[in-house]
């Protein structure tokens, strides 16, 4: 009897503990199931605590931090209840919420730009917000760190807010229509960067990162802003190899309708063992992406080539290809920019009076 008595003892914690099992397992997929059809959402501060209640004294239920996915529970005003993946549950600011079709465009953002060229590369120099599209007041998620290094894709501008703008300055009045035109906006750059690290992507204000600006051509900026450069070759000079370098450049000041205006190319003189500006171009209206690597032009050889993106007149975009034989800097002409200058030189004779024989 006694070892029946055991065996229906030990049957009956089996039979316990498996429907126990079958209670948790249940609790679990149902409240995964609940996830599902709840709202989702993702913090956008760096650190914050899950209240217990809300009352000015709470208690600490859990942390969430930047990026992190919560599930929201339940509305109150300024305030929602939400449950992380880890099953805690607690209310927050829905200040330091963003809804999940803001974290989907940051991840289309950073999808449609992972083929973008580099412009740049810099380093930020102070916590700086990721935002998803140019301008203060854009909603924002990821966050960089002093000192991090980051990829330079494009440049934008946005409108300052208004509590940011100075205050217009004062103009005598010469005419009715000249004191009713209202002062333009306030604009200011803003830049699609890249981290280097998390390879996170988003708009950062341009005046928060520092371009890495190669220090032997950083002197000859001339009061100019140095946007972005590239290596064209290297050259020996003795025991070592020298880059020589395309550096565009624009007016060091923010709003401006192009992402440079000027290039100049940097060649090393092996005589003076020194920089010196092989090629300059100003009053150009480009905007990126610039392009820089090497051709093959048969009996010439492969050299160094660039490519610029300028808009004309009627801001049309056009590229402008050009390479370096030595020292010397050359357009490259396409076949439909010969068509044209043909055209345009027939043209002009056509007008032009002819001159009587003698």
């Amino acid at each position: 009897m006694s070892s029946s008595r055991a065996f229906l003892v030990r049957s009956r914690r089996l039979a316990a503990l498996f429907v126990l099992a079958s209670v948790l397992l249940t609790a679990i997929a149902c409240n995964r199931a609940s996830n599902l059809t709840k709202e989702i959402a993702y913090v956008n501060a760096p650190q914050v605590f899950l209240r217990d209640r809300l009352a000015p004294i709470f208690e600490k239920k859990g942390i969430v931090t930047l990026g992190e996915k919560v599930y929201v529970l339940e509305h109150k005003p300024r305030f929602a209840r939400v449950r992380t993946a880890n099953g805690e549950e607690g209310w927050i600011a829905d200040r330091y919420l963003i809804p999940a079709e803001t974290y989907d465009k940051f991840e289309k953002l950073a999808t449609d730009n992972a083929n973008t060229s580099v412009q740049a590369k810099g380093t930020v120099r102070a916590l700086l917000n990721l935002h998803i599209e140019p301008g203060r007041d854009t909603d924002h998620l990821f966050q960089l760190k002093e000192g991090d290094k980051v990829e330079v894709l494009k440049r934008a501008t946005a409108e300052k807010p208004k509590s940011m703008q100075a205050p217009p300055t004062p103009l005598k009045k010469t005419s009715a229509k000249a004191s009713d035109e209202p002062p333009a906006p306030q604009l200011e750059d803003w830049l699609l960067v890249r981290g280097s690290a998390e390879h996170r992507v988003g708009w950062a204000l341009e005046r928060m990162v520092d371009i890495d600006i190669p220090l032997d051509i950083a002197q000859y900026a001339e009061g100019q802003r140095i946007v972005s450069s590239f290596v064209l070759r290297e050259v020996p000079d003795g025991d070592k190899k020298v880059a020589e370098y395309l550096v565009m450049l624009t007016d060091n000041k923010d709003g401006l309708p192009w992402d440079f205006n000027q290039i100049r190319v940097f060649t090393w003189n092996l005589k003076r063992h020194r920089y010196e500006t092989a090629y300059r171009e100003r009053n150009l209206v480009g905007v990126f992406p610039v392009t820089a690597g090497t051709a093959d032009f048969g009996k010439e050889g492969v050299l160094p080539v660039f490519t610029l993106r300028v808009k004309d007149d009627n801001g049309q975009v056009t590229e402008r290809k050009y390479r370096m034989i030595g020292p010397i800097v050359r357009r490259v002409i396409t076949p439909e920019e010969q068509q044209k200058e043909s055209a345009e030189k027939a043209a002009r004779r056509a007008t032009e009076p002819r001159k009587h024989r003698r």
